[in-house]
């Protein structure tokens, strides 16, 4: 009988050691599970931020070109003009490019960033149309909203 309960013995002792080997292998298995799955979540958003941030960029880049193509119209505004005029041809195509590049600034960027964006429009925008009064320079009156709004993008991207 002795025999027999060391056999006992061993056996449970035996059991205990796999059981905790087997504990301990799901607990590693486990916390494994849990940094991969949280490296992965960190690597989706870096790779988002980075798609956003290149978004971002793209759409400043489309803004500064086309704002740069209207401030070549203002700088152009023949004295007269018409609806047939090549001139206004051009430079509506360029506005309405402009007005759309400014809405979507709106939709990727905070506010202030839009905000500064839409100011630069709308003196650009009654610059081409409506020119300035004598004296006043084209460059001199866009400069103040212009840098306000490169200081805001550059702020957010920054």
């Amino acid at each position: 009988m002795t025999g027999m309960s060391g056999q006992v013995w061993v056996s449970l002792i035996s059991m205990g050691g796999v059981a905790l080997g087997g504990m301990l292998s799901y607990l590693v298995q486990h916390r494994t599970q849990l940094s991969a799955e949280r490296a992965e979540r960190q690597r989706q958003q870096v790779a988002l931020s980075e798609a956003r941030r290149a978004e971002r960029l793209t759409l400043l880049e489309r803004f500064v070109e086309v704002g740069a193509e209207a401030e070549r119209a203002a700088f152009s505004r023949p004295a007269e003009w018409d609806d047939t005029h090549d001139w206004y041809l051009t430079t509506r195509d360029v506005m309405n490019r402009l007005w759309v590049a400014e809405r979507l600034i709106r939709i990727q960027f905070p506010l202030p960033v839009h905000d500064a964006a839409r100011a630069y429009f709308l003196d650009l925008n009654r610059t081409v149309w409506e020119s300035l009064p004598d004296g006043e320079s084209v460059r001199d009156y866009l400069e103040d909203n212009r840098l306000a709004f490169l200081d805001a993008a550059r702020a957010v991207m920054g």
